[in-house]
């Protein structure tokens, strides 16, 4: 089998349905913090689909700072006024990244009003609260979306298609990682990411380690079934979290297995390879969308490699969301999809710390 990798199939957008000309989706913006007003925000400015008209944070004053920077920005509120029902004519749907903690309260504010919702990953601090939501997603009108930015990736959306076309034979393997210095780009020990309380089981599988996870379940079309792991803590900063560093495999119900590893310390770098039983898709860098990145195909004697043009990962994000919103469709990864990676998560944990394989579901609270 001999095969072409061409650079305009990284600018294909295959999930579009709506016409550019049908409107755009309101956005309220739930969490101020820097990756909403760096990222978030401009990528919105961007996009087809979606406008910016609600900005909402813990203090009126910087709500309102942030407004006067964004011309489409009618209302600036505090949580307290997005739960009482504030500005719900000025908005369709709440982007929501505040800590993992404390997502729960604004997506059943969400369905109160009869919302939809893009939901940072991961969707909550636990299984339990994360099963909350699936449950408002799945017997309310509003629809929860976990912003999985991988999986819009036009790069990530071309390597499922290869292996799902079996240009490497049946899977077998995957091989995941993603790292960063966290001190070096948040210079304070006190950040929520590294407080139990607001990130959850831990500061590095919760933050980078779901990257190789989901996007292995993306490309694979598979779920995990059981998982190991070894997880280290040894600087000071993170005292109480148990994953400055983390390794960990993963056996998919498809028979594949993963390993995976990331760190909140270390060089920022991260790869996705897949091998299969007649070839391997290799993406790196794969997970930092400001970094130029490469795709490489090997089937036997046969070798293709594409320098992947630069793509805006949080305008993709927001065009499929409220593409899907506008046609009135439900959005993939869904809150059910969510779940199941903060059901995995939580083995990874366990098996951290009792040294078991543990079965994905069987985790205890």
């Amino acid at each position: 089998m001999t095969f072409e990798l061409s650079v305009d199939e990284f600018d294909r957008r295959d999930w579009q349905r709506t016409d550019p000309d049908a409107g755009t989706v309101r956005i309220a913006m739930v969490g101020l913090g820097w990756w909403t007003v760096e990222e978030a925000m401009p990528a919105v400015a961007d996009s087809t689909f979606c406008e910016t008209t609600v900005v909402v944070s813990s203090r009126a004053e910087k709500a309102e700072a942030v407004a006067a920077t964004a011309d489409t920005v009618t209302h600036a509120l505090t949580y307290d006024d997005l739960i009482a029902g504030e500005a719900t004519d000025a908005y369709d749907a709440l982007y929501v990244a505040t800590p993992n903690s404390l997502h729960l309260p604004y997506v059943e504010a969400a369905a109160e009003y009869g919302k939809d919702v893009l939901c940072e990953k991961p969707m909550e601090a636990s299984v339990e609260r994360a099963a909350e939501i699936a449950g408002i997603d799945a017997e309310t009108d509003s629809t929860v979306m976990v912003a999985y930015r991988m999986q819009t990736d036009p790069a990530v959306r071309r390597a499922r298609e290869l292996v799902a076309d079996g240009h490497i034979g049946e899977p077998v393997q995957v091989h995941g990682h993603m790292s960063q210095p966290l001190l070096e780009m948040i210079p304070d020990p006190d950040q929520w990411r590294l407080n139990p309380e607001y990130t959850g089981y831990g500061a590095t599988v919760m933050d980078l380690g779901i990257y190789p996870l989901n996007t292995a379940r993306f490309v694979l079309d598979a779920d995990p079934v059981s998982v190991t792991a070894r997880l280290e803590s040894t600087h000071e900063a993170f005292a109480d979290v148990p994953d400055e560093h983390a390794s960990f495999a993963v056996t998919f119900d498809d028979g594949t297995e993963a390993s995976c590893s990331a760190s909140q310390n270390a060089q920022r770098t991260s790869y996705l390879r897949v091998l299969g039983t007649e070839g391997e898709v290799v993406l790196e860098p794969a997970f930092f969308s400001d970094q130029t990145r490469a795709m490489t195909v090997r089937r036997g004697d046969n070798r293709v490699e594409v320098e992947v043009p630069p793509v805006e990962q949080m305008t993709e994000e927001f065009d499929y969301f409220g593409d899907r919103v506008l046609a009135g469709d439900s959005p993939h990864p869904d809150a059910a999809h969510g779940l199941v990676d903060l059901e995995t998560i939580a083995a990874i944990h366990e098996a951290g710390d009792t040294g078991d394989r543990v079965r994905v579901g069987d985790a205890a609270e």
